[in-house]
């Protein structure tokens, strides 16, 4: 009894032996399945479009170029007025304000009635000045009569230099109270307004004074700014001082309107460190429009250099990802019918795809590879590109739609995780 139990066991295991042997390899498969899934996106870089997603997005390839681009430093800086077209409005003698000729905004030109102001002791130094006028007609008889005496040996030399001499000094004494008058902007006649004038011709940007104001030479009545003579002043780190040089050109543009560009040229570098930075100040002139340039306004310019030709692509060709630059380059493709995600990974033949049979396959899809760059110059539409990455001379790249790649990469990579 107990032979045949154990050959029965032996016929039981046996007979399980063959049928496994004779069913396909179901753990093999799922291995080779879950291999596949693995391979198909080992390579975070890489991503697949088909030619109806290329179409859809405009998708457009080109290559790396060689192109003559403009070299430039970018800095930031402050338009300034310089200190000899600014001005501030004074009287050259004290008084209380009677009229205001002008407001904020005003265009005056250099000698325009400002204000007027009024201060009884004119009156006094006007009347001093008659006096000595009047004391200068009398000395001058007294010369003229001693002279006569002279001639005639009926008095002394002494007498008549003596009269000489009090006719210099009352001469000397009306000068005197002509210029007082006239440094005050009084006239000669009784009056006691003065009249203020500006010193240069430019904008009113303040008026700080009031009608009734008290004023004296130390109280500005109004500040007026030329701003025909506008300088900018960009701080440059000091290993961008040795390209710099008198004359070269700025580009620039307002902060909050970097829609329209304005020139500038290099008159004078700085010789020393702007306090609390390492910035060096480098002077510009502005040239052309200065329309809309205001004094104190915040810039961003860009200094032209040589021109180089470097390998370049459209500036659009680069996008960004985790504060890295990276171009998309045309790995392979795959024919119609292989399936948008196959690239190649689940058996399904690729090719590499050539500058000059680009579009035969695009029948099927194209794969493309994320590929570091070093961005430099920027200049006329194109950008300068180091590539971290060799890549074939004559790869393609993606020139126009490659925000759109990056876009479905990066969220389809999001999903699959």
């Amino acid at each position: 009894m107990t032979r045949i139990l154990t050959i029965a066991l032996m016929l039981f295991c046996l007979s399980g032996i063959i049928s496994c042997g004779n069913k396909p390899g179901a753990e093999t498969v799922e291995k080779e399945e879950h291999g596949e899934e693995a391979g198909e996106h080992s390579n975070e870089n890489t991503t697949t479009l088909t030619a109806a997603q290329m179409e859809a997005i405009g998708v457009q390839l080109g290559g790396v170029e060689r192109k003559e681009l403009t070299n430039s430093i970018k800095a930031n800086g402050i338009l300034t007025v310089p200190n000899q077209n600014k001005a501030f409005v004074v009287p050259l003698y004290s008084g209380v304000i009677k009229t205001l000729h002008v407001q904020p905004g005003s265009f005056v030109k250099q000698g325009q009635a400002i204000a007027t102001i009024v201060n009884p002791d004119l009156i006094q130094m006007q009347q001093q000045l008659q006096q000595v006028e009047a004391q200068i007609a009398l000395s001058e008889m007294e010369v003229k009569r001693q002279q006569e005496l002279v001639e005639g040996n009926a008095a002394p030399l002494k007498r008549l230099q003596q009269a000489q001499t009090e006719l210099a000094t009352l001469r000397s004494q009306r000068n005197g109270w002509q210029k007082q008058l006239s440094a005050v902007g009084a006239t000669r006649s009784f009056s006691s307004a003065i009249v203020v004038r500006a010193p240069i011709g430019g904008t009113v940007s303040k008026v700080s004074a009031q009608l009734g104001s008290n004023v004296d030479v130390s109280t500005p009545i109004a500040e007026i700014v030329n701003n025909s003579q506008l300088h900018l002043d960009l701080y440059v780190y000091e290993k961008d001082l040795p390209r710099l040089r008198s004359n070269q050109t700025i580009h620039f543009t307002i902060t909050n309107n970097a829609g329209k560009e304005y020139d500038a040229e290099i008159f004078s570098i700085g010789a020393a460190f702007e306090a609390g930075s390492k910035t060096i100040p480098v002077h510009a002139k502005v040239i052309g429009d200065k329309a809309g340039l205001i004094d104190g306004m915040n810039v961003t310019a860009l200094v032209s250099l040589d021109k180089s030709t470097v390998p370049a692509v459209p500036s659009d060709a680069i996008v960004s990802y985790q504060g890295k630059d990276f171009i998309f380059v045309v790995t392979g493709a795959y024919p119609e019918g292989g399936g948008e995600n196959s690239g190649g990974a689940r058996g399904t033949k690729t090719t590499p795809v050539k500058q000059e049979d680009t579009h035969e396959n695009e029948a099927g899809g194209l794969i493309f590879e994320r590929i570091p760059v070093a961005k430099g110059t920027t200049d006329v539409g194109y950008s300068e590109v180091t590539l971290l990455k060799e890549i074939p001379a004559d790869a393609k790249i993606v020139i126009k739609g490659a925000f759109f790649i990056l876009a479905k990469m990066t969220n389809s990579g999001a999903h699959e995780h």
